[in-house]
């Protein structure tokens, strides 16, 4: 089986044909980096998205995970497992996955500065002690479309509750207010 690039500094992207020809992208939009999975998928990275293409040919064309979409990406060089968990809908599970990389290379650079640029505003809500949550407020990192908002809750912070929810729509309508919304 063909690997990715094995220097993680090369600027260029060895992408098979096939595999190129398989990624949508949109008019001027260009693969700024990737890298190839063990299992022969390929991650891909524009301005907008990251891509991924499954190496069976199954789906026609790739998965494209818009960078705001994108909640955490966690590297553990030990394991070499690259997990992508996306932002997700209260009461469901956040769709997540994970890679087995020999080396990430430049994608996973371009993956952390998009991701922390498509958050606008991230602000912290205190519950009660310690705990509580954070409104964060994202969009795609070129500036352009709706501002989506999130709450991230702390561990044995109840959504349910009250007076969650009561601090929630306070920070929320307190962030708003800060962007000028």
């Amino acid at each position: 089986m063909p690997r990715g690039p094995r220097n993680p500094f090369k600027r260029s992207l060895d992408l098979p044909a096939d595999i190129r020809a398989r990624i949508p992208l949109d008019k001027g939009e260009k693969v700024l980096a990737g890298t190839l999975a063990r299992d022969g998928t390929w991650l891909c990275g524009t301005r907008d998205a990251l891509l991924i293409v499954d190496p069976s040919g199954a789906a026609p064309d790739a998965s494209r995970i818009a960078w705001e979409r994108i909640e955490t990406v966690d590297w553990d060089r030990e394991t070499e497992q690259l997990k992508v968990i996306e932002v997700g809908e209260f009461g469901r599970v956040r769709p997540e996955y994970a890679f087995a990389i020999d080396e990430p290379g430049l994608l996973l650079e371009l993956i952390r500065e998009r991701v922390t640029a498509s958050v606008v505003l991230q602000r912290r809500v205190v519950v009660s002690g310690k705990r509580g949550l954070f409104v964060v407020a994202r969009r795609a990192p070129r500036g352009s479309g709706e501002i989506s908002w999130a709450y991230e809750f702390d561990r044995g912070v109840d959504p349910a509750d009250p007076a969650v929810m009561e601090a929630a729509r306070i920070g929320l309508e307190s962030a708003a207010e800060e962007l000028g919304l």
